[in-house]
């Protein structure tokens, strides 16, 4: 799915979604924790253009934190579907709890910063910041009771109907409960840490999304009270299991024992809460030197950023939830009481629990047809199918590993093979493609990698690979000063007689085996000379000095992709002004860009039909009378993650076709290298514009946009029944192609 980057503590090595989120992909399960949009933030003003036209209203652009908040209410309303698979549903509960994570320590934080320090302007969308601070407050605050009733009201009563039983300590039998005092006494009471607070003991610090009991303890000889902390073992199982098929979290067994771990005290209560803290990084690339040493200086800081919200069970007692306020600083605004057990995050943990029947089908993506008419034990040649053709992936629907992993792995064993260029923008930490890089530069072939070291919550992975690769003879760059490298190219460099033959893959998704089965993404294989050629200035660009701005077939971000998609949406209005065929179809993650958004909205007046479909934030208004009457804005969530990104031109009958790595943000546009490749097959292009045909059709199940900025879920159609799921039509597509019966 959609489904927001480990998102790398504790949280990101569990099985978590990202932007369905999540969000950072170490593991398949936090890949899914991309389910959420990117959380970069977007901060620059924005003044309209002057065109010959009329100027366009205020309050034309949604809020961009009301919408994250509105596509994180998509994943809960997976969650709370009946429909969807029991543990799915409950994988949906962890995604939504994940993504919340991430948006209050990147969004709500920065927010925070800015208004501290007198730097937050009004919004695109007309609020001042502490408006949109409120705003965030209460709406998740809603957001959060629904989860909370989602859980104990349906998901938890259902899976114990499925013997699947989340239980607390007081519901255990005492067979059980001897059992998990064995288990605490072993694995669980060595590696606990209890904290006093006394005039000799200072407040400990409360790091980031951990989970912790607040103890009160009395001495009975002086008859004094004691605050203590004990914080819960992140490393540790959150659920553990008292007897099969029945759950309890580990903080009730610890709550439990407490009097093992305050022997002599009498444990008077035990309160769980948990804390948010600031961890986004800030690096001043340009007084840096070092980049990397700057890098894990500044992730030891974050460590220890600032609190942005206090959870705590809603039974906790007022003179201990005060001293936490006090203790932490953190305003009663951003205190949310909630019912036990929290971080439900931990669901996870159940969702990865051997039940196929209670999760969606198994799918088995594939090796694409143009690469292999027969599945077969032997790999193909992808250089011989590209000197045919060229290749466009679907993934996950089409394999990843026989594609792009077996294009870089056939590159590294090829003889003939001189060089290889590579970006690496997040990878797993086994990564098969970081091991044929290491492959091809030990047997002697030159080879470029450019790890981009910056991207969020896989700061420290990536500089672990950057090492490794430095240390098999790879040249590693880390990009240009204050810019990220977000997009997905490959080139490889063959002789061929006594020429050069170049091989290219330009993709939507990151080279990331793991997640290529959870994301949905589109990659171009290539011989194609022009694209070769731009790669090869790009990749110089990259690496050393290159001031190239233009390209053949690709826009590149900062310099041309703004303003080369702009050109092509205002180009449209020309074509239909003249009679001749003119549409724009979009799909990305993210639309926020106020000057494309313009674009947009003036193509609407002129009469083009414009179709937009979005994962996760967007800040167009659709329907409005007179500005946006022909925009349609849909949003499509499943059980993969919608990565793509895709922008179709009608270009008066001749359709124009791109593909590439960029949303539709300022911190893509003008803070990252980003890429989009034109696709010039006619085949490929007809293929693409009836996938965003079928997206946005009434018969495809999806959520509309309004113009209130409210999403409004149409599964269903005028008879009650269910309208087709794209995912479910493109799996069964593959399933038939293959010959594959449906199980």
């Amino acid at each position: 799915m959609s489904q927001p980057d480990a998102q790398a503590k504790v949280k990101h090595q569990q099985p978590s979604v990202g932007s369905i989120a999540a969000h950072r992909p170490h593991t398949v399960a936090a890949a899914v924790s991309d389910l959420e949009p990117d959380l970069d933030a977007d901060l620059d003003s924005y003044e309209e253009a002057p065109t010959d036209g009329p100027q366009l209203p205020q309050g034309r652009f949604l809020d961009r934190e009301r919408s994250w908040l509105a596509f994180n209410e998509r994943v809960l309303e997976l969650a709370e579907d009946p429909d969807t698979p029991l543990l799915e549903r409950a994988n949906f509960l962890a995604i939504f709890a994940s993504n919340l994570d991430e948006f209050f320590m990147v969004r709500v934080a920065g927010l925070k910063r800015r208004i501290a320090t007198g730097v937050a302007t009004r919004s695109a969308s007309g609020l001042q910041p502490r408006e949109v601070l409120e705003m965030i407050w209460a709406r998740s605050r809603e957001l959060m009771a629904r989860h909370a009733a989602c859980y104990h009201e349906d998901v938890a009563p259902a899976l114990a109907e499925e013997g699947i039983h989340l239980v607390r300590w007081s519901e255990l039998t005492e067979k059980e409960q001897a059992r998990l005092f064995t288990l605490f006494r072993h694995q669980i009471f060595p590696v606990l840490t209890p904290l006093a607070v006394d005039p000799a003991h200072p407040f400990p610090y409360i790091s980031g999304l951990s989970l912790n009991l607040a103890v009160v303890v009395r001495n009975p000889v002086s008859g004094h009270k004691h605050f203590a902390r004990v914080k819960v073992p992140p490393l540790l199982s959150r659920f553990l299991e008292s007897s099969p098929g029945r759950y309890v979290p580990i903080e009730d067994v610890i709550a439990a024992h407490l009097e093992e771990l305050f022997p002599g005290m009498e444990v008077l209560e035990h309160h769980a809460f948990r804390l948010t803290r600031n961890e986004d990084l800030e690096v001043e690339e340009d007084d840096t030197e070092n980049l990397l040493q700057a890098l894990e200086k500044e992730l030891m800081r974050r460590r220890f950023g600032p609190p942005v919200r206090l959870e705590v069970e809603e039974s906790i007692d007022r003179e201990v939830l005060d001293l936490l306020v006090r203790e932490l600083k953190i305003s009663e605004a951003e205190v949310y009481p909630l019912p036990g057990p929290l971080d439900l995050t931990g669901l996870f943990r159940i969702h990865g629990l051997d039940r196929p029947e209670l999760k969606y089908r198994k799918f088995i993506a594939g090796t694409h047809r143009d690469l292999a008419e027969v599945e077969s034990a032997s790999a193909p040649d992808i250089f011989a199918a590209l000197r045919e053709r060229d290749v466009l992936l679907h993934h996950p629907y089409d394999s990843f590993s026989t594609s792009v992993q077996a294009f870089l792995e056939q590159a590294a064993q090829d003889p003939d093979v001189l060089a290889i260029k590579q970006t690496l923008y997040r990878t797993s930490g086994d990564s098969p493609i970081v091991d044929a890089l290491i492959e091809a530069a030990e047997v002697g072939k030159q080879v470029l990698v450019l790890v981009e070291i910056k991207a969020r919550f896989d700061e420290h992975a990536n500089i672990k690979w950057a090492r490794k690769l430095e240390e098999a003879g790879c040249h590693v760059v880390y990009g240009l000063v204050g810019l990220k490298t977000h997009c997905k190219l490959s080139l490889v460099v063959r002789q061929e007689g006594d020429t050069l033959r170049r091989y290219s893959h330009v993709g939507t998704g990151n080279y990331h085996p793991k997640t290529a089965r959870l994301y949905e993404d589109l990659g171009l294989l290539t011989a194609d000379p022009q694209v070769g050629a731009d790669l090869s200035d790009l990749f110089n660009r990259l690496s050393g000095y290159s001031r190239r701005e233009t390209y053949r077939r690709l826009l590149v971000a900062p310099k041309s992709l703004r303003d080369g998609l702009i050109a092509r949406i205002n180009k449209e209005a020309q074509h239909h002004r003249a009679g001749r065929p003119a549409f724009i179809r979009i799909k990305v993650n993210s639309m926020v860009d106020e000057a494309i958004i313009d674009a947009l909205y003036r193509a609407s007046q002129a009469g083009v039909p414009v179709d937009v479909w979005v994962r996760g934030i967007c800040a167009v208004r659709p329907g409005v009378t007179g500005l946006s009457e022909n925009i349609r804005v849909r949003s499509i969530l499943g059980r993969f993650l919608e990565h793509s990104r895709v922008f179709t031109f009608g270009n008066g009958g001749e359709p124009e076709v791109w593909i590439g790595s960029a949303d539709m943000m300022h911190r893509n546009l003008d803070r990252r290298i980003e890429a989009l490749v034109r696709v010039t097959d006619p085949a490929h292009r007809a293929a693409l514009n009836r996938l965003l045909e079928t997206g946005m059709s009434e018969t495809t199940a999806s959520w509309h946009l309004g113009p209130d900025g409210e999403w409004i879920r149409h599964a269903t159609d005028a008879e009650g029944g269910p309208l087709r799921n794209i995912q479910e039509m493109l799996i069964d597509a593959r399933r038939r192609r293959r010959g594959t019966a449906t199980p």
